[in-house]
């Protein structure tokens, strides 16, 4: 059996594959960073209301809240409906991401 070399950090900004790792890979690693810069420059636009939202309308908690606009992203994705210029996968990945951040189970946020 062939032993696969590790490709470090150059083969993604955020962790360290021991193994090589496949073109799809790869290419979910680059949406993966794109997801990450994108939260990012949301999170300095609307400050950080996912976690920690204004409460004026809904008093639902955060996580209740992140599951409804998860809710509304797989709608859109059903069926196939987006506004011009919105990446509707990309906001439901970031949502998700979001909602796994701010749950309390430990396994998530190590």
């Amino acid at each position: 059996m062939k032993a696969k070399k590790s490709i470090g950090r150059r083969g993604c900004e955020c962790c360290n594959p021991l193994h090589e790792i496949s073109p799809t890979i790869a290419r979910a690693h680059k949406v993966l960073q794109r997801v990450a810069a994108t939260l990012t420059i949301k999170n300095a636009a609307y400050g950080d209301s996912a976690a920690n939202p204004l409460r004026i309308f809904s008093s639902a908690d955060s996580v209740e809240q992140i599951k409804v606009r998860i809710d509304d992203k797989l709608r859109r994705v059903a069926r196939g409906t987006a506004f011009a210029g919105e990446d509707t996968l990309l906001d439901l990945i970031g949502y998700l991401a979001i909602l796994a951040a701010i749950r309390k189970e430990p396994r998530w946020n190590e």
